[in-house]
């Protein structure tokens, strides 16, 4: 499967240890299977830091994922209660969680609309049933995070598109 990763320059070598930890799946390498939203990222990552936007396609083995070999949660493709509850606790910057023990995690992509239900969550845990059954109806982007220098080694690079 093609994977993509928007950004501001061209990357030689991925550390997976770099960027926020208070992300949807925590700190990790970010690609999704969408160009268009590879293409949002790098418009947002060059509008804060500068750079060139930057697309950067990767070749990925997806049926790893159905694998034992990695540590691997795939959400399914709406929101579920479990997926918004492991996405508050990544980004609860008061009490943080690390997904490190995952080598990969795939799922939505929390947008504005995802992290204004959060704050819902916050003032009533148990809601998050709630949450998810409000969102049924709204597509959400899809990403995959490479959150082991182990598993980065199922990403091969192949094309580079500055635009």
């Amino acid at each position: 499967m093609k994977v993509y990763h928007g950004s501001n320059g061209d990357i030689d070598t991925i550390d997976v240890t770099r960027g926020s930890q208070f992300r949807d799946f925590g700190r990790g390498f970010y690609v999704t299977p969408d160009f268009e939203t590879a293409k949002r990222m790098a418009d947002k990552k060059t509008r804060l830091f500068g750079g060139q936007k930057t697309i950067i396609e990767y070749e990925f083995d997806e049926s790893v994922l159905d694998t034992s070999e990695l540590q691997v949660i795939v959400f399914p493709e709406r929101a579920t209660a479990d997926w918004i509850r492991f996405i508050a606790r990544n980004r609860d910057r008061h009490n943080p969680v690390s997904s490190t023990g995952f080598d990969i995690v795939k799922g939505p992509i929390a947008d504005d609309g995802v992290a204004l239900q959060l704050s819902r969550l916050k003032v009533h845990a148990d809601h998050a049933e709630a949450i998810a059954a409000d969102l049924q109806d709204k597509y959400l982007d899809q990403q995959i995070c490479f959150c082991s220098f182990g598993s980065l080694i199922l990403l091969k690079k192949s094309t580079t598109w500055k635009i």
